[in-house]
């Protein structure tokens, strides 16, 4: 099988599993050097909506290096398949006679794959093995054979799908999947769906130019271009919101509806704005640094912060008028213990710049915080 004179058709063997009816499973091989001809590594990045696109994480050069390394080496072996999203122009066709009497699983034929005119749109998108690829594109043997499994799917939504589910088990990069999360409208496993919620929560923080969080938060999608400005991690947000939400004392609980299974998401933004606002100008020359030289910045002090803004909010309804300003009296009676850029925290023996984020430091940061606010409220 092969290229089609005239035609430039792809033809392949393949083996059809009929897992579900409306989307088919094929089975087939590419040589080492057609993989990239028709399949394109869509790798996330956004729109000048701000619309989410793609999927993939940035390439990895060691790791594609030590591939290429040892598919050149005198035996390889390969059984790793590449997952591919197929558009419908891809075509199966069965042969005749193909079932095997007793073995009703798969059924034989050929797949049949246009391949693209010079610099035009790719009929595939590389689902799983993006690094393999790229390592396959560069290898002396050019006819190495590839496993590949591929089903027919259009919508980025299912691949995006398919992409979490796929990676979900694996060493994937947290943040990737935090982004990616919001956008997959298909049921997710229990431990996903979690974290669906305080992602999208976080993505308005970071697009909303009324946020005083707005471009501040790095995502995977985030152009190298912009990192300068984007000084907190997406990972620390969503960690920051989630527990608030999840755990019944935090202060973004009651915007929930258990029974009903709602949330009041208009009123958690408005909740977080106007706090994280509060904290931007009670601490306006920690605010908008590098976590290496503001730890408010940081994934510690973002979540040490997100634990005493429960406490703040449970006393100070966001919505009245004048909540901006009652906030920032609040703060104001915890601000002068703070070492966010400089100095010793007297409570937790720790330099500013030694505080990690790690459990054990968020957790002392955290408990030093909401004690000397409390025994301040005390005093009052």
């Amino acid at each position: 099988m092969g290229v089609g004179k005239g035609a430039q058709l792809l033809r392949r063997r393949a083996l059809c599993l009929a897992q579900t009816e409306e989307f088919p499973l094929y089975v087939f091989t590419l040589k080492a050097e057609e993989i990239l001809q028709i399949a394109d590594i869509s790798r996330v990045s956004r729109d000048e909506a701000g619309t989410l696109i793609g999927y993939q994480r940035p390439e990895v050069r060691n790791h594609i290096k030590e591939i290429v390394d040892y598919l050149d080496s005198d035996s390889p072996v390969f059984p790793n398949p590449i997952i591919m999203a197929l558009s419908s122009r891809v075509q199966f066709q069965a042969i005749r006679g193909n079932r095997m009497p007793g073995d009703e699983l798969g059924i034989t034929g050929t797949v049949t794959i246009p391949l693209p005119p010079s610099g035009g749109p790719k009929p595939a998108w590389i689902v799983d093995g993006q690094q393999r690829a790229l390592a396959l594109s560069r290898v002396k043997r050019r006819d190495f054979p590839v496993a590949v499994t591929a089903f027919v799917a259009d919508s980025v939504n299912l691949q995006r799908d398919q992409f979490i589910r796929v990676n979900n088990t694996r060493p994937l990069p947290r943040g990737l999947v935090t982004e990616l999360l919001p956008e997959v409208d298909s049921p997710l496993p229990p431990r996903l769906a979690l974290r669906k919620a305080p992602s999208a929560l976080c993505d308005v923080l970071n697009t909303d130019e009324k946020s005083p969080l707005y471009g501040m938060i790095k995502r995977s999608s985030t152009p190298k271009e912009r990192n300068s400005k984007a000084v907190i991690t997406d990972t620390g947000v969503v960690a920051m919101i989630q527990e608030s939400l999840s755990n019944s004392s935090g202060c973004l609980y009651p915007y929930r509806d258990v029974t009903r299974n709602e949330t009041d998401f208009d009123g958690i933004v408005h909740a977080l704005t106007t706090y994280w606002a509060a904290v931007r100008d009670t601490f306006p020359e920690a605010w908008g640094k590098p976590a290496k030289r503001s730890r408010l910045m940081h994934g510690a002090g973002i979540r040490a912060m997100g634990r005493l803004m429960d406490h703040i909010l449970a006393t100070v309804p966001p919505r009245k008028p004048d909540a901006p300003e009652l906030i920032r009296k609040h703060l104001e009676l915890i601000a002068s213990h703070c070492h966010w850029t400089s100095g010793v925290w007297d409570g937790i023996g720790m330099r500013w710049n030694e505080i990690e984020n790690v459990n054990r430091h968020i957790q002392e940061l955290s408990n030093y915080l909401i004690r000397l606010y409390l025994n301040a409220r005390a005093e009052l």
